[in-house]
């Protein structure tokens, strides 16, 4: 993990392999950003010039490379672009500086230090730049090796290890306000790697059950409390949704419950994570094509997972819990037919048409169980419906929810941190599409507006009076093209930042 440090020196005589300015798209060309003052002057103030005859205009997302100026320890500089110029009485959004410090950190791999010139106008900038310094330095690499069979990593052996270390200049290091967002931009990028991490593992090594194991050594870590039901438990207790999943996998199902309490909070979330750890649709086999990736369908609950952790990492005076309804999703002798009948935990029956719509099925359990304990407000994610990334495309994930005005601040909630979201409806008249002859619900409805239909069978399953919200992150959950700002290929840990900026709102009792 890429290590963090504040300081106020000055950027010529910092030594660094770079120094990243920001540049942004003026009226009448590239601007300078604020916190490149040093370097501007070491260009005898015609650093725009210089960029723009490099071709640079300071669009987002764009980088240029050059010599650094004499007398500076940093032999590169290197310009990343922050989109238009703010306007005079406005600063530059957080989410600017997080995707520029992202392509920055991520360009700079294989270096060991790296000093960040980007503005820093209050302790917000200082935890966008962290945020992105961290998240964009991200790789996976646990499976690669140089081929002799010694085990070292590829990128290492072409010195393209992550970003050792980023300095934030600007960013006071004796100011309690500034050490504190930078810590919290390190607790929440940490814990969303560790998603991001877990998303990338390959289904023959995360299980259930080794997910479940993961989930317990972080207890252990972080002072969780940690309860996880096995196949037998779940039998035992009439997890049917789960069980029905996951019997067709010889890697056996598993309910992970994680607790994080505080002995200052009077309010509780749930969050109930999806847990696929790999879904080849069961019996309603996906077609060639569609199974590459869907290990990555445990996203929810790898969301799920990191958010609870933070909380605990953060100390937030708020009781959270978590929900990962683990099971690996197969066709066998033993798997879920279409026909089929579940008993629920809540005592429901459902008609099973398509074992393809599995991830209701685990998390209508697990919203259940949830129910039991009447917490303030349950939040589920899930990498649940294609038809929702028909909807809103690659990056952004739809909210549904059986309370406007919290459907509203989760969005509002998932816009502030960065995370593009969008409310969704849940129109009544598509309920019926699931009356079944056979069963209380069946696990399809109407084909149009799939994603919709989901979110309603979601519904069924929440216990009443209790606010609720659904988050289908089947677009931004994993990233099959290029990286791009702090995002990159593979799984993204989609949703970690808004449940904790939830968890965060309802600590400081402007959640409701």
């Amino acid at each position: 993990m890429t290590a963090l440090t504040l300081s106020t020196s000055a950027a010529p005589g910092l030594r660094a392999d770079a120094i990243v300015i920001g540049v942004a798209k003026g009226a009448k060309g590239p601007v300078v950003a604020p916190g490149a003052e040093a370097v501007d002057t070491a260009y005898d103030g015609k650093l725009a010039a210089v960029l723009e005859t490099l071709g640079a205009s300071g669009a987002e997302g764009e980088l240029t490379k050059l010599p650094s100026p004499a007398g500076f320890k940093a032999p590169l500089v290197i310009a990343v672009g922050l989109g238009t110029e703010p306007g005079p009485d406005a600063g530059y959004e957080a989410e600017a500086l997080r995707r520029a410090a992202g392509v920055a950190a991520r360009a700079l791999a294989g270096a060991k230090k790296a000093a960040f010139a980007l503005p820093v106008e209050d302790a917000a900038a200082v935890g966008a730049i962290g945020e992105g310094v961290l998240l964009g330095a991200y790789s996976f690499d646990t499976y690669k090796d140089n081929g002799a069979g010694t085990g070292k990593s590829l990128k290492a052996k072409n010195g393209r290890t992550p970003l050792a270390e980023g300095v934030l200049l600007g960013g006071k290091p004796r100011d309690a306000v500034h050490k504190a967002a930078l810590a919290r931009a390190t607790a929440v990028s940490e814990e969303l790697n560790r998603a991001r991490d877990l998303v990338n593992t390959p289904p023959n090594d995360l299980t259930p059950a080794a997910f479940a194991a993961i989930a317990q050594g972080a207890a252990k870590e972080h002072g969780l409390k940690i309860q996880v039901l096995d196949d037998k438990a779940l039998a035992k207790d009439g997890y049917g949704g789960i069980l029905g999943v996951g019997g067709g996998s010889a890697a056996t199902p598993r309910l992970v419950k994680l607790s994080y309490t505080h002995a200052d909070a009077d309010k509780h979330l749930a969050f109930v994570g999806k847990g696929i750890t790999y879904d080849s649709g069961g019996i309603s086999l996906k077609p060639a094509g569609h199974n590459e990736t869907m290990k990555c369908d445990m996203s929810g609950a790898a969301a799920v997972f990191a958010s609870v952790v933070v909380a605990a990492r953060l100390g937030l005076p708020v009781n959270v819990t978590g929900w990962l309804a683990l099971a690996e999703n197969m066709p066998s002798g033993s798997a879920v037919r279409p026909g089929d009948v579940l008993r629920m935990y809540s005592g429901k029956t459902v008609e099973v048409l398509n074992t393809d719509a599995e991830g209701r099925l685990v998390l209508a359990d697990a919203l259940w169980a949830a129910s039991a304990e009447q917490p303030d407000a349950i939040v589920d994610v899930a990498t649940l419906t294609g038809a929702m990334m028909l909807a809103l495309g690659s990056r952004t994930f739809g909210i549904m929810s059986n309370d406007d005005a919290f459907r509203s601040a989760v969005h509002e909630a998932a816009e502030e941190v960065g995370e593009p979201a969008w409310p969704m409806p849940l129109p009544e008249h598509l309920r019926k599409g699931m009356d079944s002859s056979t069963a209380d619900i069946a696990n399809m409805g109407e084909r149009m507006g799939g994603g919709l239909v989901a979110g309603l069978f979601l519904r069924e399953f929440v216990g009443d009076g209790i606010t609720w919200a659904h988050l289908d992150i089947a677009g931004p959950a994993f990233n099959e093209g290029g990286a791009f700002g702090y995002t990159p290929k593979g799984g993204t840990g989609s949703a970690v930042r808004t449940l904790v900026r939830l968890a965060e709102l309802t600590a400081e009792g402007d959640l409701g």
